[in-house]
């Protein structure tokens, strides 16, 4: 017996000592470093993680294989560790992720730090990791229009407006709404993201020139100058890069080349004046798209009832609507759904929990498709496929079907399934519908108006 009190006692001792926090004098980027480090997480979400001698041991190597492939499936850390050594700013959904694992105690792993009695998160160290991301959010993402308590949100309030040129933008308006920037003269930008419409159509699939269809869901144009890249795939890195790519997709507006475009807007005499006078070195598709990214930064949609209620609003949003942001949270959603825009900012794998295609293909008897291949699509990386850029969430009540391949219709669907899929959870009805209640909740203002969509009228 007094053996093995002993035995206790000098485990504890031994765990006490091997497991203290990095000393308060370190700088703090350098303490951070030391906890993440200390609590193994390069060794399952990096893609060339240093392993453990018994990694090969017949009973191990099982279990580590899983959850290294689980864990790097999930989240890969290498960019915002290289962020912090550089001094930049982390993305704000890594911040998310990290702060939201730390609050929840889900790592490291139990089996991980009863190898490694080191590693475990001790309330110190936890308490060092979460003010260093409130630090950091502070720093790098100054939240100016919440108020006080809402502050060190994960996600900030849409700004009232962007800096944008006025006579830049009422010619990318103009271009915009222009037909003549498709092949046959039947499809402008708003014909698959119509202003009036809540910047999409609406439909599963676009329809291009000649009846064509789309191989995946239309996008909203607003909010997306909040986006860290454009298109599902993240093929474009800037507005304007988005702008050049529908006219000469065969399948959108079909034409050979910008110089096609400029020939056909060039013997409108009345146009081209007023568009030299703004761009005096004339019409190029660098100019066309500059004109058209500079309208698309007007389509910021500010003000929402949640808007306001980050802002100190308190009665700007109902009890259900505030219990539903609270089950947002709750259920992880907020760490991809970060930032301005609630979205835009990172790829995630779309079947985190299960496999959505598989069941996908049982359920609706749709099998792969091009557009199914996600980021993979453009950087041929294996561990991009079937990874998206995760959708913004403003205005989401009015943008439906959902999800990249537009297979869902309704928003309790989309949350049920976003659940299921991404966080392995099953949400009672209940639940699934105060999450959908909050997200009613996003849909902000355009021009000084409540945004619409036509097509619900």
């Amino acid at each position: 017996m007094l053996v093995a009190i002993g035995v206790i006692a000098v485990g504890a001792i031994v765990y006490r000592a091997v497991n203290t926090a990095p000393p308060e004098s370190m700088p703090p980027d350098e303490r951070l470093v030391k906890i993440l480090e200390k609590g193994g997480c390069a060794e399952c979400h990096t893609a060339d993680p240093v392993l453990p001698f018994y990694a090969n041991w017949p009973i191990a190597k099982k279990i580590i294989t899983k959850d290294i492939v689980e864990g790097y499936k999930a989240f890969d850390i290498a960019p915002m560790l290289a962020a912090i050594k550089d001094g930049k700013a982390v993305n704000e959904v890594d911040l998310a992720k990290v702060e939201k694992t730390i609050m929840d105690g889900t790592m490291p792993l139990a089996k991980y730090y009863l190898v490694h009695w080191g590693s475990s998160l001790t309330k110190k160290k936890s308490d060092m990791a979460l003010s260093w991301v409130r630090e950091h959010r502070a720093h790098f993402y100054p939240n100016m229009l919440a108020a006080p308590e809402f502050a060190n949100e994960s996600i900030r309030p849409i700004p009232d407006s962007v800096e944008y040129d006025p006579s830049k933008a009422e010619l990318g308006f103009q271009l915009y709404h222009d037909t003549r920037l498709s092949a046959d003269g039947t499809v402008s930008c708003a014909t698959c993201h119509g202003i009036n419409t809540g910047g999409v159509d609406n439909l599963k699939y676009s329809e291009g020139i000649g009846g064509q269809l789309g191989g995946v869901n239309a996008p909203t144009v607003f909010n997306a100058v909040f986006n860290f890249a454009q298109f599902w795939d993240g093929r474009a890195a800037t507005l304007a890069e988005q702008a050049a790519g529908p006219p000469l997709n065969p399948v959108e507006m079909g034409c050979a080349s910008f110089d096609e475009i400029v020939a056909r807007l060039t013997q409108d005499k009345a146009f081209v004046k007023a568009f030299n006078e703004v761009y005096p070195e004339g019409l190029s598709e660098a100019t066309i798209t500059d004109a058209i990214a500079e309208y698309e930064r007007t389509l910021v949609t500010p003000n929402s009832p949640f808007d306001r209620y980050l802002k100190g609003e308190k009665e700007a949003m109902t009890a259900e609507e505030v219990r539903g942001f609270e089950l947002f949270k709750e259920y992880s959603c907020a760490t991809c759904h970060a930032g301005v825009n609630m979205g835009g900012l990172s790829y995630e794998l779309m079947g985190q929990r299960a496999d959505y295609f598989k069941d996908r293909e049982l359920q609706q008897k749709s099998g792969l498709t091009d557009g199914d291949n996600g980021r993979w699509a453009q950087t041929g990386v294996e561990r991009d496929r079937f990874r998206f850029r995760t959708p913004g969430l403003r205005n989401v009540a009015l943008t439906y079907p959902y999800y990249h391949d537009g297979s869902v219709a309704t928003l309790e669907e989309a949350v049920r399934m976003m659940a299921q899929y991404q966080v392995g959870q099953e949400l009672s009805e209940e639940n699934t519908q105060l999450i959908a209640t909050f997200l009613r909740a996003l849909t902000g203002t355009y021009q000084g108006k409540p945004l619409v969509n036509d097509h619900m009228k």
